[in-house]
């Protein structure tokens, strides 16, 4: 079985400081955070910027600060999100590819999100899809509904999309497919078998998916992002805590952690 890939999703762009006071929020903030994650385990850090207010953007000036100040920190492989906040534009959300980072995530479908909807045209799915083609970025396909695994394979006849493909499959967003086991089963036996595969399990969820990616073979990803508490009641401390408790879970479970220079092997990051 593969090593183990552990990402973590830091911010978010849904969750604030009057819910989870540790959240990292400024790009020093941000990169502090990736360095304790990357030395508890994680070998990649979800991104999503804030601007100066605390609030989601897209810029690229605020992401290549973030970048920078990773890179300068840790090893890890740096991965910006392109679905930013629901209301986002398209190519707002597009703008974090431009600094040509090892990944970025491709979101392969329409799906209700909570009280909003998160809007993912064909046309756009193409045009992020061949953006990150043409700059050597590899997708992270992101799947909400079992349906967008469909729709990554048509980008892949049609052109947009290389394989083998990593998905990341998160669950337990209301509105979106549910975080029981019977349903993680349902999409990784949906996919081409020479795919790779991440889960994001939100909230409670976390932690039974995790622990089920793990004696699959899949990853796992882990963060203030995803979850705010370490059990019932009580907020994590920090993401790095959130990394540390899936490293002892897989060494319990009899499956090593990569590094990040292992993740970009298993993931074919050139």
């Amino acid at each position: 079985m593969e090593k183990l890939i552990i990402t973590a999703a830091l911010t978010g762009a849904e969750v604030n400081r009057e819910v989870q006071p540790n959240l990292p929020l400024t790009p020093d903030e941000i990169a502090e955070a990736a360095y304790e994650a990357y030395k508890a385990g994680a070998s990649i850090v979800h991104i999503h910027a804030r601007d100066e207010e605390g609030k989601p953007t897209q810029s690229y000036e605020v992401y290549k600060e973030i970048k920078e100040k990773v890179e300068a920190k840790c090893p890890v492989i740096f991965q910006p999100s392109t679905g930013g906040a629901t209301w986002h534009s398209p190519e707002e959300r597009l703008q974090p590819v431009d600094l040509q980072p090892e990944m970025a995530t491709l979101s392969c479908g329409t799906c209700n999100f909570g009280s909003d909807v998160f809007m993912n045209s064909q046309e756009y799915m193409e045009k992020f899809a061949q953006k990150m083609k043409d700059l050597g970025v590899k997708p992270e396909v992101e799947v909400f509904e079992r349906g967008m695994i469909n729709n990554a394979l048509r980008l892949v006849r049609k052109g947009f999309l290389d394989t083998p493909i990593h998905f990341d499959f998160v669950m337990g967003v209301p509105g979106a497919i549910t975080g029981e086991i019977r349903d993680l089963l349902y999409l990784v036996e949906s996919i081409p078998k020479d795919s790779t595969w991440t889960v994001a399990g939100i909230g409670r969820h976390e932690l039974p998916l995790a622990n089920m990616a793990i004696l699959l073979g899949g990853h796992v990803r882990v963060g203030f992002e995803d979850n705010i508490y370490y059990n019932k009641g009580e907020l994590a401390k920090s993401n790095a805590q959130l990394v540390e408790r899936i490293v002892r879970l897989a060494k319990e479970l009899g499956r090593e952690v990569a590094t990040p220079d292992e993740a970009r092997k298993i993931l074919n990051i050139k």
